[in-house]
């Protein structure tokens, strides 16, 4: 009840600040509405926010597909530009650092408390390091989204452009999506096998238990006829009346007779019990090994599905190393040979959108980053804000043509790319963010980053990576079955 009234107030808050910034700012430009693109709209593979322009596009295979504003992280509580991707997603969620703040439809960036979420915005950065979106815009975003989508935070204007080159990834012999299919079928059938061997080892156990019961009973019968001979025998022993010897003489025949009959059913209800006890040991094993193979097959089915995930690649200019994560996980990392490894390089984001109509090479496309004092590098803006069919990539293509990427590496990573891949180069280390159950955070080092100096780091836990097609591979939502709650 608590929830619901802050709840309601909050949405009542979230109206009037709508309503004033609504008189505020009437004036404001086209971009600054939310918009969708005129086309049927696929996958996102990568949302964009512009911290100067205080927008956020979405971008599918295609081209941008929709866009709102938003309210990135005020003075002091910047929110951090640089490379992220969505780590959980909860569509109920309510802060516990921020006096129970509701942030529905959260889609977390970094296991310290940076998200994007819906919530009031008032036409210019007012979060504590948060990405606030529009209640109804964020509700449909969460919709469409899945756990490993690349949130770029860009200081100005950015936005994706095609590029070609010889040193982008292209796939070679790996895992195959058949192959996946029957790993994905078989952990399907383990598990039906292996509730079914439960539900039996349960049945067989109930009669079991049914069996004893009857034995059970037989013999304490059996039991109390015996007690009841013995005192029969102690009157007939004893110096009791003749008349009460007589007595005795007459129940000890009954007596014995009833024993006769009870030894026959405890006879009759042991042979009974034994082939159902037989039955729950040969059920319990047969439950234990289908248990087994189950989770045989079902980690099978988890590589399976981290084997089709789309790999990340980091070359840091700064660390001069390489690194490769797969599924949240880490793969790779060697050294790696940089020309004129002292000069500037860049942040650039190339991502593999999609197979080419030819067959089976990738189609990329890069986005590059620049702080918020430098030249843009994706103009002129279109119409709407899209980026001109000019943008220059040349400054990507010659950070490409510097690196050195061993034979071998690049031969491992081809097995594995795919749609939805990416290889990121920059000046940047590795941000702290990067960990466990993360792909790689780059934060720009030249940004203010007060959103994330006000965090401390909490221990996360087991988000999964997972493809929309696999249901047994949808994760655990990090923090659903964990005892401890992220603080944002």
């Amino acid at each position: 009840m608590k929830r619901i009234s802050r709840h309601v107030a909050y949405l009542a808050f979230a109206s009037l600040v709508a309503l004033t910034a609504a008189n505020d700012f009437t004036d404001a430009a086209n971009f600054r509405n939310e918009q969708s693109a005129e086309r049927p709209a696929g996958e996102p593979i990568m949302a964009i926010v512009s911290l100067r322009d205080q927008q956020i596009t979405v971008y599918d295979a295609k081209g941008w597909i929709m866009r709102a504003p938003v309210s990135s992280g005020q003075k002091g509580r910047e929110t951090p530009a640089g490379i992220f991707s969505v780590l959980q997603k909860e569509a109920e969620h309510y802060s516990n650092m921020y006096d129970d703040a509701y942030m529905p439809h959260m889609q977390r960036l970094t296991w310290t408390g940076i998200a994007l979420h819906g919530g009031p915005l008032p036409g210019y950065p007012a979060s504590h390091g948060c990405i606030r979106m529009p209640y109804d815009f964020a509700e449909r975003l969460f919709e469409t989204t899945a756990l490993g989508m690349r949130v770029i935070v860009a200081p100005g204007n950015a936005a994706p452009v095609a590029i070609d080159h010889p040193a982008l990834f292209q796939p070679k012999a790996g895992p195959s999506a058949a192959a996946a299919s029957a790993a994905f079928a078989e952990a399907d059938e383990a598990g039906r096998k292996a509730g079914q061997a439960r539900l039996l080892a349960i049945a067989t156990s109930r009669e079991s238990a049914l069996a004893t019961v009857s034995v059970r009973k037989v013999e304490i019968q059996k039991l109390n006829a015996e007690a009841q001979l013995a005192a029969i025998e102690r009157v007939i022993g004893s110096g009791a009346s003749l008349e009460a010897k007589e007595q005795a003489e007459n129940d000890k025949v009954k007596v014995t007779a009833r024993l006769g009959e009870l030894e026959a059913q405890l006879s009759s209800a042991k042979a009974e019990l034994q082939p159902k006890i037989d039955a729950v040991v040969a059920a319990r094993e047969a439950a234990v090994t289908a248990e087994n193979a189950r989770v045989v097959a079902a980690e099978a089915a988890r590589k399976a599905a981290r084997d089709l995930a789309p790999v990340s690649v980091f070359i840091s200019r700064n660390a001069e190393r390489l690194y490769v994560r797969q599924g949240f996980q880490p793969i790779v990392e060697i050294p790696v040979t940089i020309q004129n490894a002292d000069r500037r390089i860049g942040t650039h984001i190339f991502t593999a959108v999609e197979r080419t109509d030819a067959g089976n090479d990738l189609r990329w496309n890069v986005v590059s980053l620049v702080g918020s004092t430098g030249d843009e590098p994706n103009t002129p803006k279109g119409r709407n804000g899209d980026v001109g069919a000019m943008a220059d990539p040349s400054s990507a293509k010659a950070a490409l043509d510097r690196i050195a990427i061993p034979q071998d590496t690049r031969d491992r990573i081809e097995e594995m790319v795919s749609p939805r891949s990416s290889l990121i180069i920059s000046d940047e280390a590795l941000s702290s963010e990067t960990g466990k159950d993360t792909d790689f955070v780059v934060v720009m080092s030249d940004e203010p980053q007060g959103g994330l100096k006000h965090r401390r780091p909490y221990p996360q836990t087991g988000a999964r990576y997972y493809r929309p097609d696999a249901s047994y591979w949808r994760s655990p939502i990090a923090g659903q079955y964990s005892t401890w709650s992220p603080r944002f």
